[in-house]
């Protein structure tokens, strides 16, 4: 069976992002022979795979992970988030912008840099790719125990990341980085993906929309989300609501981090989001712009160290990186 590379650019990815070409199944089969029975030819003559399909959105993101960052054992239980890795990757790509933009440009690297994921998931995804692309320690957090048991057996199959990826259970839904963070912890970016919706009706909703967008079409621009635990799909007010007490309790932590940084899928959240982070009175806030296909998000970020403390920070944990 011959399987034919398609090379188009996805040129709106980071430019360190290793998925800006499209999907190469031939050499993806190659690497992942489980995949191979997912692929076919679609009505545009181009190999392809069924993304209304889970189990081969699955099976699609294995072959990634083992063809781009060497990751031979990785699944998810049934039910649970399987997500697009080429946007995963980029918000770790724009993490690592950050903290070089305060380093005379130079990504700092190495196992001196702890990264906190507040949401892991089941998937573990963002600290495999912050881990094997900038060699970052990572502290991930999730309020589901059955994801952090997810997120363990990855870490566990693999020796290069034990060790490497430290998974806590948050026992309180409404906290973020209490329980987690000890006081004297210091965390060099903290990350974080919200749950978008505001109940489990406009999750069921939105879910609908997006097979019957996919059903109409062969061709799809991005590998989309699908399964999904209610904690990691919506939560009581939504996107802005969360990022908002969110932003709330890092002030208590203010001294423990460097960068607090969020993903914000929906733009018309940006001013409330904002209206908070001011009350709380940070040294900085960023914005950054990231688009995928047709969609847009952004990260917002702050930080509540000084202009002394931020270099006292670097002198003493980046130091080495230089």
């Amino acid at each position: 069976m011959t399987l034919d590379a398609n090379h188009t650019e996805k040129s709106e990815l980071h430019l360190r992002n290793k998925h800006r070409s499209r999907y190469n199944f031939q050499q993806l089969c190659y690497t992942c022979k489980e995949l191979l029975p997912h692929v076919f030819t679609n009505k545009f003559g181009e190999k392809t795979i069924d993304f209304a399909n889970p189990e081969s959105v699955i099976v699609l993101n294995k072959a990634l992970l083992k063809q781009f960052y060497d990751i031979h054992s990785w699944d998810i239980p049934a039910g649970y988030l399987c997500p697009p890795i080429p946007g995963r990757a980029d918000y770790i790509h724009y993490v690592a912008d950050l903290l070089a933009s305060f380093n005379n440009n130079k990504i700092p690297r190495g196992k001196s840099i702890k990264i906190l994921d507040v949401g892991v998931g089941a998937n573990c995804i963002y600290p495999i790719i912050g881990l094997k692309e900038y060699n970052w320690d990572f502290v991930g957090s999730d309020i589901d125990f059955e994801a952090t048991i997810s997120a363990k057996k990855i870490i566990d199959a693999d020796k290069k990341l034990k060790g490497r990826i430290d998974i806590r259970l948050q026992k309180d839904k409404k906290r973020f980085f209490e329980n987690i963070l000890d006081k004297e912890e210091l965390i060099d970016a903290c990350i974080c993906n919200p749950p978008f919706h505001a109940s489990s009706k406009e999750a069921k909703d939105a879910a609908k929309k997006k097979w019957e967008k996919l059903k109409k079409s062969e061709r799809p621009e991005n590998l989309l989300n699908f399964g999904g635990q209610n904690n990691e799909l919506w939560v009581k007010g939504g996107e802005e609501t969360f990022v908002r007490e969110m932003a709330k309790e890092s002030q208590l932590f203010g001294k423990n981090c460097f960068w607090f940084t969020t993903l914000v899928a929906k733009k018309a959240n940006l001013a409330s989001i904002y209206r908070m982070l001011h009350s709380l009175n940070p040294v900085e806030v960023k914005t950054i712009t990231m688009a995928q296909g047709q969609k847009e998000s952004r990260i917002v970020a702050w930080t509540f160290l000084s202009e002394t403390e931020q270099q006292d920070w670097i002198q003493k944990r980046w130091k080495a990186t230089k």
